[in-house]
């Protein structure tokens, strides 16, 4: 990656290709809304989303049809869809971030052990029903925070030393992956009569989405991702190394720590609404910068936003293919992401730092 930050010129100019992006984002939310069990016609979908707009009257006359697809639009599949959005643009930008600072191109939150973190603070708090809120946020968020924050930590730590390298970080990484799964394999043995419930939240679901958890996933997001967009310029920067960093004016240290809070905070927002749902913020970074090139600048938002659609169109795929049997989004995504990671470490260029 910091071989390749300057080299080679962009195949689409970010801003175009963001335009894109976000247009096939609205293309799928679309398609999201109106795909499921209950069969819901397109232009249904555009006349009960234009109902609900302020001071804009129904389209038709309301009807019990009518009624009953507002209410699957907006109390079922809408919450969902922006919920899936909101995961998936989080841990998009956490890739990107993580691939940088690390300096290494496998970095993601899932690989590196920073969602099993979560997912273990998660699924404690899960488990032993804490109800309290800390300045307002409830429990499983907050622990799911602690969890990815000692993951981050842990991991700066251990990968640390004359060896340090990006294959070191990796299997570091996966390490530490495996090590926090397992201890939240034995939470989840005191809670027996929870299992299934469990494990299929932490193999990754939007089956309980709603508008509260949107509301905290948006407002635990809207900070961090504001950090990790400022600092793009910061991170071509970082990817060369430190040293020829702070020699372009960078306090690295300061920047570093601030990205880490947002990736650790972006991280537990995701996990504690729907679960693990790995290899978002390795594919979706990887495939914006083929596209855009290596300027964080664009790569960045364009690979927000193709991290949002990836996990829109998996969750409808997950619960449409086999309706109505619902498929775990993380499995699906896993059935994509372990192929896409195997192709890029066979990929000489990848690890080309």
């Amino acid at each position: 990656m910091a071989g390749s930050a300057g080299s080679g010129s962009a195949a689409i100019r970010p801003d175009v290709a963001l335009a894109a992006s976000c247009a096939g984002l609205c293309v799928v939310g679309v398609a999201s809304l109106y795909l499921g069990a209950a069969d819901i016609p397109p232009g249904d979908v555009f006349r009960v989303l234009l109902s609900r707009l302020p001071g804009l009257r129904p389209l038709t006359s309301p009807d019990a049809v009518f009624d009953a697809s507002a209410a699957i639009l907006f109390d079922v599949r809408l919450p969902r869809v922006l919920l899936a959005g909101l995961v998936g643009a989080a841990l998009a930008a956490s890739g990107v971030v993580t691939q940088a600072v690390f300096r290494n191109p496998m970095a993601d939150p899932f690989i590196l052990g920073v969602a099993s973190g979560a997912a273990l603070g998660a699924t404690s708090a899960f488990l032993i029903r804490a109800h309290w809120q800390w300045l307002g946020i409830g429990a499983v968020p907050t622990m799911a925070f602690a969890g990815a924050a000692g993951a981050m930590a842990l991991l700066g730590l251990l990968a640390r030393g004359p060896r340090s390298g990006p294959a070191v970080l990796l299997l570091t990484g996966i390490a530490l992956s495996s090590l926090l799964t397992s201890l939240t394999s034995l939470v989840i043995v005191f809670r027996e009569r929870d299992v299934g419930r469990v494990l299929f939240w932490l193999m990754g679901s939007f089956s309980h989405a709603d508008w509260r958890r949107v509301a905290v996933v948006t407002i635990a997001s809207v900070v961090p991702m504001a950090v990790v967009l400022w600092h793009a310029r910061e991170l071509n920067a970082i990817v060369f190394g430190d040293e020829q960093a702070q020699h372009l004016g960078v306090d690295v240290r300061r920047v570093r720590r601030r990205l880490l809070v947002a990736v650790s905070l972006l991280t537990a927002a995701a996990v504690s609404a729907c679960g693990i749902v790995g290899f978002v913020g390795l594919m979706a970074p990887h495939i914006v910068r083929l596209v855009v090139g290596p300027d964080h600048r664009g790569l960045t938002p364009v690979a927000t936003v193709a991290g949002a659609t990836l996990v829109m169109g998996v969750d409808t795929l997950a619960r449409t293919v086999l309706a109505p049997v619902e498929l775990p989004v993380g499995a699906v995504l896993a059935l994509l992401g372990g192929p896409f990671l195997i192709v890029l470490l066979r990929s000489r260029r990848a690890w080309n730092l």
